[in-house]
């Protein structure tokens, strides 16, 4: 799972409260890890893969929206090996983990794997909180018509970017000025739990405001497309709308654990003694969340592909096949019927004017099928309802 105790567990002089948690079944909590991450990281994949019997997903030519959401995924099947090897070493090799607790010990190599396995950790989900914050601002500039393939750029170096340098000064402060004296105070320690959750907080704050307002300009765009706001329409803006609620509930599922896990272990780190006996109940709760983030944390992966694309099937398809573009098989149908020019201009004014609003629909439609993408039904409703397919 994904939490910065884990940097903080590779300071030999820990604090109390990293203590309790660590050391709380450490066999069963490594085992729980390594199912739950082996689960999702199988599943995900299957997710991905194409399918027998299915047409490829329908999608525009240019739509950075898809792009991030395999990024996302990716970012979590990444994430999760990096918990199967720690929990893997952690479990198979006891002793050289116990060399992380000896202070000015000589050997170096435990230290630098349970930093070097706790950053790849953290620096992995931290980017996918950047890319689904990414994906949320994406999704709104689509709409507005401000957004293309070529944003992927600057998706990437903000991603990037921030997620390195976050994580970076992060550990840097809290190993400040070496890793034997780190954690001698909570100025060491909140720097870095701040910059582990900045981007966590930014998606739950910033996301359903962006989805919200992307969910208003579809069905801006629904209305004005044909002057009338019809029931296919009402039934795509409300399956865009699911799909934007679905994204946000599994985030809340697998990352609130760690939110109130991390206040009740703040909460007792405050405290003179963690193991006074009125502190019990906030003892049993944090331990009791401890064990659900190692559950929910790994499964992330899976559960965003269920709100993306929903159950795609278990028959994988592993020959390739060229994915078509529907909108470029309409267009040119369109051209070949209209090829023919009219002998009188007022008639030809009307077919240009046509033309026109032929080409608006069809951004229309694409901007809403990346929105849409991965949902059969509602590119086949999008299709029907377009001009474009009506033959204007």
């Amino acid at each position: 799972m994904a939490s910065p105790r884990l940097e903080t567990y590779c300071c030999p002089n820990r604090d109390a409260a990293t203590q309790l948690v660590m050391n709380f079944q450490p066999e069963v909590f490594c085992g729980v890890c390594i199912g739950s991450a082996s689960i999702s990281l199988l599943l995900t994949i299957l997710q991905l893969l194409p399918k027998k019997g299915q047409s490829p997903r329908k999608m525009p030519k240019a739509s950075s929206s898809s792009t991030i959401l395999l990024l996302i995924s990716i970012c979590d099947i990444l994430g999760g090996l990096g918990m199967i090897f720690r929990s893997s070493v952690w479990l198979g090799f006891p002793d050289f983990i116990a060399n992380i607790s000896v202070v000015n010990g000589t050997d170096v190599w435990p230290s630098t794997f349970c930093v070097g396995s706790a950053m790849w950790i953290q620096l992995l989900y931290s980017a996918g909180f950047w890319w689904l914050f990414c994906y949320a601002v994406d999704s709104y500039l689509v709409v507005r018509r401000s957004a293309g393939l070529s944003t992927i750029v600057l998706y990437h170096m903000m991603t990037w970017g921030l997620a390195v340098m976050l994580c970076v000064e992060g550990i840097a402060l809290l190993y400040y000025p070496s890793l034997s004296s780190c954690e001698n105070g909570l100025e060491h320690a909140i720097p870095h739990y701040i910059t582990t959750y900045a981007p966590l907080l930014l998606v739950l704050v910033a996301n359903p405001i962006l989805f919200r307002r992307t969910v208003s300009a579809v069905a801006s765009l629904l209305k004005g497309r044909q002057g009338i706001y019809t029931e296919n329409e009402r039934r795509l803006g409300t399956e865009i709308q699911m799909r934007f609620f679905k994204i946000m509930l599994v985030f809340v599922i697998c990352w609130s654990s760690n939110i109130i896990n991390e206040t009740l272990l703040f909460y007792l780190e405050m405290q003179p003694d963690i193991n006074e006996m009125p502190l019990k109940n906030i003892r049993s709760a944090a331990l009791i969340t401890w064990i659900i983030m190692g559950v929910l944390n790994p499964m992330q992966g899976f559960l965003f592909t269920l709100a993306f694309y929903g159950w795609t099937g278990w028959k994988v398809d592993l020959k390739w096949r060229k994915r078509e573009i529907p909108w470029e098989s309409m267009s040119s149908s369109t051209v070949g019927e209209n090829a023919y020019p009219s002998p009188v201009n007022y008639q030809s004014n009307i077919h240009d004017s046509k033309k026109i609003l032929t080409t608006d629909s069809q951004q229309t439609d694409e901007a809403i099928s990346m929105l849409s993408e991965g949902n059969t039904s509602s590119d086949e409703r999008l299709t029907r309802s377009s001009p474009i397919y009506q033959g204007w």
